[in-house]
């Protein structure tokens, strides 16, 4: 699998994960819960962030190169 692919594959679960998070979120009653929960949110989100510009620096030829 080439690293983009991984990258990808990475954010499609971060992206998960989040809609999860979210989806606790919702019905979280105790402060605790919540802080939780918002404080996980924030790092898969600079988990995506780190992602996104991995894949943004990478070349066009890198796209289409995958090292096996």
């Amino acid at each position: 699998m080439s690293q983009r692919e991984n990258n990808l594959l990475w954010l499609k679960d971060l992206l998960d994960h989040l809609s999860d998070c979210r989806n606790q979120l919702e019905w979280a009653q105790e402060q605790f819960a919540v802080n939780i929960l918002t404080e996980t949110m924030v790092r898969d989100l600079d988990s995506c962030r780190r992602l996104c510009d991995d894949l943004r620096r990478r070349s066009p030829r890198d796209m289409f190169c995958s090292v096996n």
